[in-house]
């Protein structure tokens, strides 16, 4: 295992991407990237793949990879090009980058493209560079896996509520309620608190808050919860609670009358139909609020067969354990990086079988 020093240019020529309005984009299956990642599609590629992608103006510092055909725009930066280094770990490579370093002084800070390219960097040999792309994808992999299974177990709880829709001969208020039992902004923890912020956007669950109230009240819900954010509820940000913890009080919580159909009320709530039926009542225009009493009057049915919710439960319970799974993943990515990528660690002593384990957390 060697490694050398050189230039980000020497190893790949970061270009600027091509304009193509949404006005002249054509159906097809071409994936279009900006600056923040695949913003649509087209029937015809710019470059051929594999493509590497970082924004030059808006979002910085984010990087994308295509491995097939794809059109690079205006606001991002590209290259086809790796002298004969792995495309993957130039993707990584570049995810080290000080990119900050390297924008422009101007009312709209964007990236020096000749300036970058003289980024130092060190690099290994071809065969160091195919172990350390290995090691990272069974990473990002099986991250991916995890979020296509949860897609999957999320489409089938949809599913099994949809069902029921041609019996819905009660209203929501008839099988759960929302919790009032506030506490003090001091009970807030960072593993559990939950904001309007750290729900994620189309039914995506959760993130870590980036702050924790300091102030008021909050709200404290338990394990078995269904938590929807109550500003803009065209984004759909629900979670459902494994665990016991607290919340902002823009964001509410459903709890079931009986603890046992939690797994039914949430799959009911996660369809479109009611978050369609909670901006019907919905109250203000550039930050619309559900109506909390409207939304009780949602129409459902009283419950579902004993194998349906046997079925639901069995699914949000697997979607938890793929979430936590994933966190983990993410952070032993984020770990693992910049150090296979500076040779501080070597990639040689890295087992495979250890990482599917989360072995190397303390990394």
């Amino acid at each position: 295992m060697s490694w050398r020093e050189t230039t980000l240019g020497e190893i790949t020529d970061l270009k600027r991407g091509f304009d193509l309005p949404k006005s002249q984009r054509l159906q097809g299956d071409v994936p279009v990237y900006s600056s923040s990642g695949i913003t649509g599609s087209n029937s015809t590629a710019a470059v051929e793949g594999p493509c590497v992608i970082t924004g030059r103006y808006g979002t910085i510092g984010e990087v994308f990879f295509s491995g097939g055909p794809c059109w690079p725009l205006n606001t991002a930066l590209y290259s086809t090009e790796f002298n004969g280094n792995n495309p993957r770990f130039v993707y990584y490579l570049l995810q080290t980058i000080p990119w900050q370093g390297y924008t422009t002084a101007s009312a709209v800070p964007g990236v020096n493209r000749n300036h970058v390219n003289l980024c130092p960097v060190k690099i290994p040999d071809k065969a160091t560079q195919d172990a350390i792309v290995e090691v990272l994808d069974s990473i990002v992999d099986k991250i991916a896996l995890n979020n296509q299974l949860n897609d999957y177990l999320a489409n089938l709880c949809e599913t099994i509520a949809s069902r029921y829709c041609n019996d819905r001969n009660s209203r929501l208020r008839d099988i759960c309620y929302q919790v009032a039992d506030h506490v003090d902004y001091d009970n807030a923890n960072q593993e559990t608190y939950v904001s309007t912020e750290s729900l994620m956007q189309n039914k995506g669950g959760r993130q870590l808050a980036s702050s924790l109230p300091t102030t008021g009240k909050i709200t404290r819900y338990k394990a078995g919860d269904t938590l929807i954010s109550n500003i803009r509820p065209y984004f759909k940000k629900i979670w459902y609670a494994p665990f016991e913890g607290t919340c902002s009080g823009d964001v509410i919580v459903f709890r079931a009358n009986d603890p046992s159909n939690a797994p039914y009320l949430h799959a009911c709530l996660r369809q479109d139909s009611f978050f369609d039926y909670v901006m019907q009542g919905a109250k203000g225009t550039k930050m619309p609020r559900g109506d909390k009493k409207q939304m009780m009057e949602f129409k459902v049915a009283s419950s579902c067969s004993t194998k349906d919710l046997i079925l639901l439960d069995s699914a949000i319970k697997q979607r938890s354990d793929n979430d936590s799974e994933t966190v983990k993943l993410q952070a032993l990515r984020d770990t693992l990086l910049p150090k296979l990528m500076s040779g501080e660690i070597d990639v040689s002593k890295v087992d495979l079988t250890q990482l599917t384990n989360n072995h190397l957390a303390d990394c």
